[in-house]
């Protein structure tokens, strides 16, 4: 029998560390050792704050309750992504998460759509979404117990205050047994042959030995780069972006239940609602806009009054050429970084732990686990890569010349691939459990304005009345649909209202 791996160390905190610490507790037994080191001289990121449905996953695997976890980090609902000027200036569309219409047998449902809208008889195809149509009218839903309705399986995920949550899962994560200690990581020991490393020792004196090391500690990455040079892909020429600017505004008015990711001249204006406060962050380029003018921008396009100065952040789209190396594996920003465009740091962080919990060692930390576990992270991350540069390659913005770069680049032939394919035909065929589906793909290609030139050849198989009997009923059922959710600041406020003032 293998031996066991029982001694984990977590260096750093924040959301990757304390959604790593939670999860483990959650999964392993007690007799497991996990240890957390963080210090509170060392501050967090702390701008993601927008999530997709996946992370409703992880909320139930560690069983947390819903109304109380949303109330402890002032959260709000959201249904999708709202994206103004990026195609156009004056374009605006809703990625809304979830199914469009309904499927007719092995056929999606935007084929019909896209026949129906060429003749000139079809909306938008967000009027065919419960969550585009419910997110333009300030409504949500969780669950309704209404068979054969939309309203019983609407996908949505959260916006929320990211040090609260991290502070709520810290509680958790504590009260199953996982050991904080605050101190500052002076060195890092490693074995003489193995290079695998051995113990962290803090500015106390202070050693801490462990078995499976995960690195938390940010951009840095302290173990996973600084320690064992693991090397890093840059992906800036594909997603020119390298700076942030994030900062807090007051509320003016009640909260939408989506995320608007806004066009700017170098860039892109995030805006977040909370309960207690509205994020706000400015994501450029350095090469094409000053520090001083993306503060500049980003305060003048505010809701409400500014809480703070903007914060200023750094880095580098990309990723570690492994995440995953000797005994020491990366997770959150010390894995690389994508930027918050489609809310998919804190996802890449509960997939990397749920990974981490599939691939979990034994003392013989096997290469052929260690490389399958390297070759899973590439693809996701890499299919991710491909959708955000959609956003930005599929523009008719030529404006400014952040914009016309953007327009003009060379794209990874797999992203090239999956635009002439649905140019041509409208298809797009998922591959293996990449994260992004069918139907996150189409709208924000639509959005992006790829109007396809044909449509599946089945979808003749209905007459011009039946076409429209099926793609106007369905545009119907969603109306109705939404004229029963109550407003989402109804909603919040009788399920899950927080204090005034966060805890």
């Amino acid at each position: 029998m293998s031996e066991r791996v029982t001694r984990i160390v977590i260096a750093g905190g924040g959301t990757a560390g304390w959604m790593t610490a939670a999860a483990l507790s959650k999964v392993l037994s007690r007799d497991y050792s996990i240890r957390l080191v963080e210090s509170d001289e060392i501050g967090i990121v702390g701008v993601g704050e927008a999530t997709i449905p996946q992370i409703k996953l992880f909320n139930n695997v560690l069983e947390l309750d819903e109304a109380d976890f949303v109330r402890r980090t002032q959260g709000t609902f959201k249904l999708g992504i709202q994206f103004v000027d990026w195609a156009r200036r004056g374009d605006r569309y809703i990625h809304g998460f979830g199914t469009i219409g309904q499927d007719l047998g092995v056929i999606p449902f935007h084929h019909y759509w896209l026949k129906r809208f060429r003749q000139g008889k079809a909306a938008e195809i967000g009027a065919y979404s419960i969550n585009t149509a419910a997110a333009v009218a300030d409504k949500f839903l969780n669950t309704a117990n209404v068979p054969n309705s939309p309203l019983t399986s609407v996908a949505y995920a959260y916006h929320f205050d990211a040090g609260l949550y991290a502070r709520y899962l810290r509680a958790y994560a504590e009260a199953r047994g996982v050991r904080r200690t605050e101190g500052k990581i002076v060195g890092v020991e490693q074995h003489g042959e193995s290079g695998f490393v051995t113990a962290l020792r803090l500015a106390s004196g202070e050693r801490i030995d462990g078995e499976l090391f995960i690195d938390c500690s940010g951009f840095r990455g302290l173990l996973i780069e600084q320690t064992l040079k693991t090397g890093y892909e840059d992906w800036t020429h594909w997603l020119p972006c390298n700076r942030a600017l994030a900062v807090p505004s007051a509320n003016v008015g009640p909260p939408t239940p989506y995320t608007r990711a806004s066009a700017r001249t170098a860039g892109w204006q995030w805006r977040i609602p909370l309960q207690h406060r509205t994020g706000n962050g400015y994501v450029y380029s350095s090469e094409y806009l000053s520090d001083d003018e993306a503060a500049a921008t980003l305060l003048a396009h505010l809701d409400g009054p500014a809480l703070a100065e903007p914060r200023p952040l750094r880095f580098v789209t990309g990723r570690r050429r492994k995440f995953w190396n000797k005994n020491v594996v990366a997770i959150g920003l010390s894995s690389g970084f994508m930027e918050p465009l489609e809310s998919t740091s804190i996802h890449l962080i509960q997939a990397s732990i749920a990974r981490l919990i599939s691939f979990f060692p034994d003392a013989g930390f096997s290469d052929l686990l260690i490389e399958r576990y390297n070759r899973q992270s590439v693809f996701e991350w890499e299919r991710i890569r491909d959708f955000l540069i959609l956003h930005y390659h599929a523009t008719e913005r030529d404006d400014t010349p952040f914009w016309n770069y953007c327009r003009t680049m060379s794209i990874p032939p797999t992203l090239a691939d999956n635009l002439a394919l649905f140019g041509e035909s409208g298809r797009f065929y998922r591959e293996s459990d990449e994260l992004f589906a069918v139907t996150s793909w189409v709208q924000v290609m639509l959005g992006q304005r790829i109007l396809p030139r044909s449509y599946h050849p089945m979808v003749d198989l209905l007459s011009d009345a039946e076409l429209g009997e099926f793609v106007d009923g369905i545009q119907a059922l969603m109306q109705r649909c939404v004229a029963v959710m109550p407003s989402h600041a109804e909603f919040i406020a009788r399920y899950c209202a927080a204090d005034a003032i966060a805890a």
